[in-house]
């Protein structure tokens, strides 16, 4: 059952698709899940549409769901799809001079409440749906908005040096643009709300522009399995999900088994390169201690979840990592750094978080967090039980009902100010 509320949203999201991850995974899930709520119209790309208008009208919610697209050429879907490929950011921005032609007039067509900027993510492209909030007065809400002030250099000793170059240059690119970035700045001053994907992006937020940002992480989980995880067993089975980018730090993670180790403990390595994985593992002889599991189905995955005892995710650079949201539906406790997404959706209660510091020493942190979950078992049946309450805080659910409120506390607002 949903409330259905007089108030209209519009909604720019560039990538939004039912039955996918990452960005069009976002966008779909928080539209399907605002339109239980309120009435939306949604600018998109196009790409997915024959997904779209196959799923809408079986939501009982569709009739909320009004889709507005603007479709660009397979080559520019080819640079979106090609993370890093910086000539994309011309076309997107294009594209959203084309969605404030289109969204001034369905102002005029529709009696707008909201203004909603909702992805890409991404600080550098803030659209332009704020030039509407500044000419009519209408609210507008920016965000969850990635705004990460840096890479954590520290972490990329082991990655090329072309890497190691790029991440220099963009690091200092990002603080010059958070710095001076005019439409940045005019998105940040105008918006009614603005928030951001992670704490790092709230301190960012703070400290270049001078504004206080409310914490939203960018996503959320459509299903909680409970705990079902196998009480009785004699191995002790850490999870790791990733591929071999140097961001994910799997050596780290290796270095840090071996140095945590016992003789029952079992380290289950699940992504596509798995010959990548055995090499690094055998490297470090400690091969007869791993699972390789290669790439498995997203349901194995699940199965492995149901049964380990820890997930160790030691990413470096993520957004909202969708792993660490799963194994929290699972019941499964978490070690990882705190940064990021995960930093924010790990509470003390159902993990230990690291911080950032070194790759050495994070190895000696790390270890110590295993061998204690290890010798306190009791611990970790009482993190893997306080996953419950904490998967429902983090569901898409409970996520639209908040956003829905923020909305509606803008409105508040605008009408004393008016």
């Amino acid at each position: 059952m949903f409330r259905l509320s007089t108030m209209k949203v519009l909604v720019s999201a560039y990538a939004c698709s039912p039955n996918m991850g990452s960005e069009p995974g976002m966008g779909w899930n928080w539209c399907v899940n605002l339109a239980k709520h309120c009435e939306l119209h949604i600018i998109t790309e196009g790409e997915f549409r024959d997904k779209i208008e196959e799923m809408v009208p079986t939501l009982v919610q569709g009739a909320n769901m009004h889709f507005y697209y603007l479709p660009v050429t397979e080559k520019v879907r080819r640079m979106c799809w090609n993370q890093g490929d910086w000539r994309f950011y011309y076309y997107y921005r294009e594209w959203q001079k084309k969605t404030l032609e289109l969204a001034r007039k369905i102002c005029e067509d529709e009696a707008i409440d909201i203004l909603h900027q909702l992805n890409m993510i991404g600080f550098r492209e803030p659209g332009y749906l704020w030039k509407i909030s500044q000419e009519t007065g209408i609210p507008f809400v920016w965000g969850p908005v990635d705004a990460k002030e840096s890479f954590p250099m520290a972490y990329a000793a082991e990655a090329p040096w072309k890497t190691r170059l790029f991440l220099r240059l963009k690091n200092g690119i990002t603080r010059w643009q958070l710095r001076y970035n005019r439409r940045v700045k005019e998105a940040v001053r105008t918006s009614a709300a603005l928030l951001s994907a992670s704490s790092n992006s709230v301190y960012s937020f703070k400290k270049y522009f001078g504004v206080d940002s409310r914490l939203v992480n960018e996503t959320g989980l459509s299903v909680i399995q409970g705990q079902k995880r196998t009480k009785e067993k004699n191995s002790f089975d850490i999870l790791w999900v990733g591929k071999s980018d140097f961001r994910k730090q799997l050596s780290l993670a290796l270095k840090t088994v071996k140095t945590a180790m016992k003789d029952n403990l079992l380290f289950h390595i699940v992504g596509s390169d798995e010959e990548v994985h055995r090499k690094e593992a055998e490297k470090l002889c400690i091969s007869n201690h791993c699972v390789f599991h290669g790439a498995i189905s997203h349901d194995e995955v699940f199965n492995i979840m149901n049964q380990a005892d820890v997930l160790l995710f030691t990413s470096v650079a993520e957004g909202t990592p969708h792993v660490v949201l799963e194994a929290i539906s699972c019941g499964l406790p978490i070690i990882c750094f705190k940064t990021c997404g995960q930093g924010d959706c790990v509470t003390d209660d159902i993990g230990i978080k690291i911080p950032l510091t070194n790759p050495a020493q994070s190895v000696l942190n790390i270890s110590k967090a295993i061998e204690y979950l290890y010798y306190h078992r009791n611990i970790l049946t009482a993190m893997s039980k306080n996953c419950q309450k904490r998967a429902e805080k983090l569901s898409w659910e409970s996520k639209a009902q908040k956003m829905v409120l923020l909305y509606e506390e803008v409105l508040k607002k605008n009408a004393k100010a008016v």
